[in-house]
């Protein structure tokens, strides 16, 4: 059994941005939970424009004055700006706010900055600060010391697949990633690694495969889908990104662009039935990370987090945030989206193209009547017409959840309508 807290506890004052000793301390760390298999991209492995950053880890960093330490850029791993450029020497007021950086929305708080992580060929050197210290800097010269230890860097991603009763994948992703905070990132490996214990102590193959994947933000998850094998991508029809999942606001839902996968709407069932305090929103309305990541390679992919929540992207995100019961209850709401998916069965289709459904073969018309010869609008039937109307257009694999959904009916009619089909040869029932 997963202790959720505990690897909260463990991970979180870890410097772990993309390439570091800390990272890679934590890739460790999680193959001790599950048996990962592991992916290695070297620094030289330009893809799409995206280039890996060296791996960077900080020795020595401060602010003096006079003499004196005034700020010490170890205390806590936000305190230098992510992949600084080293830099010794003594500039003037001036110059020095020029490398500072504050959060502009709370005075005593240190701010998460990220972007040289994406852009390690256009680098400087600079710390981040409360804007309390930033105002109370005196005039005069200052003394600067960011030491850093630098090699080339390897990108490094962990997967873990519970192999289904058919070969289609359901993927559930979070970040290794962000430095020195709990909620952002880990706290969704938290509740996937708790999520797969469970799965893999099934009795019985489930009827999707799952597969959890530890991807550093963005950079690790394109790298992830574009250098996985074209036929094992193509396994992977949907997912649920698990991002921000400890703090005490309410879970928020975000649906794919499709806004119909298997997942999201089992999710959202999920969500009232358990009634969980929540919100559902379109596709990028709360938040927007490695979704359109996913979304671009043709993968829908929603997210559940807890966002948004004022601690965001600030060394405020800690692990005195981080409650117990809610990520007790953000992986009952995921285990219980499973359970759903995997209490009826999938629907394949076997054919291509368009049915002539009213031949005494198959007899699977539904006729919509005719309100110019007298036939009364007939609500249930429209349906029913409609349902046989998607069925055609299925690409993927399907829950009688998905297409009740989708109509408006009871999931036993769509069943008993699908299973027709099935006795036709038309679709398989798994």
């Amino acid at each position: 059994m997963v202790d959720m807290m505990k690897l909260l506890a463990d991970l979180t004052p870890l410097n772990r941005v993309i390439c570091s000793s800390d990272f890679d301390d934590t890739i460790g760390y999680m193959k001790d939970i599950l048996p990962f298999r592991e992916w290695t991209y070297p620094a030289d492995d330009v893809y799409n424009g995206w280039v890996i950053p060296p791996k960077w880890d900080v020795k020595q960093a401060g602010i003096y004055h006079k003499g004196r330490l005034i700020y010490d850029g170890l205390h806590h791993p936000l305190a230098v700006m992510a992949l600084s450029a080293p830099f010794r020497g003594t500039v003037d007021l001036a110059e020095l706010k020029q490398h500072l950086h504050y959060d502009h929305r709370y005075d005593g708080a240190i701010p998460f900055h990220f972007r040289q992580l994406f852009r390690s060929y256009d680098r400087d050197w600079g710390f981040c600060v409360p804007k309390t210290f930033y105002d109370g800097l005196a005039a005069g010269n200052y003394d600067i010391v960011i030491e850093t230890e630098e090699a080339p860097g390897i990108l490094r991603v962990l997967d873990f697949t519970i192999e289904g009763k058919v070969p289609e994948t359901i993927v559930f992703g979070a970040n290794l990633d962000h430095p020195g905070v709990a909620n952002d990132g880990l706290s969704g490996v938290a509740v996937g690694v708790a999520l797969f214990d469970r799965l893999r102590q099934m009795k019985e193959k489930p009827n999707f495969s799952y597969r959890l994947v530890l991807a550093p933000g963005i950079i690790g998850n394109e790298y992830y889908l574009g250098m996985l094998p074209v036929e094992e991508r193509d396994k992977i029809i949907e997912g649920m990104m698990l991002e921000m999942l400890g703090s005490p606001t309410e879970l928020s839902l975000q649906l794919s662009r499709s806004k119909n996968s298997n997942i999201e709407l089992s999710a959202e069932d999920a969500l009232d039935e358990l009634r969980t305090r929540h919100n559902v929103g379109e596709f990028e309305s709360s938040l927007i990370n490695d979704e359109y990541i996913w979304e671009a390679y043709g993968i829908p992919m929603a997210s559940l987090s807890r966002y948004p929540y004022p601690e965001y992207h600030t060394d405020r995100d800690d692990i005195g945030l981080m409650s117990n019961v809610s990520l007790e209850e953000s992986l009952d709401v995921v285990s219980h989206a499973v359970n759903t998916l995997e209490s009826g069965p999938i629907i394949r289709k076997k054919f291509i193209g368009n049915i002539c459904l009213s031949n005494p073969a198959y007899d699977l018309y539904i006729d919509p009547g005719q309100v110019a010869f007298g036939d009364k609008p007939d609500g249930n039937r429209r349906k029913l017409r409609l349902l046989m109307d998607i069925i055609p257009t299925i690409t993927r694999p399907v829950t009688i959840t998905q297409l009740a959904k989708k109509v408006g009916l009871p999931d036993e009619e769509v069943e008993r309508y699908i299973r027709m089909w099935g006795e036709c040869d038309l679709v398989s029932i798994t």
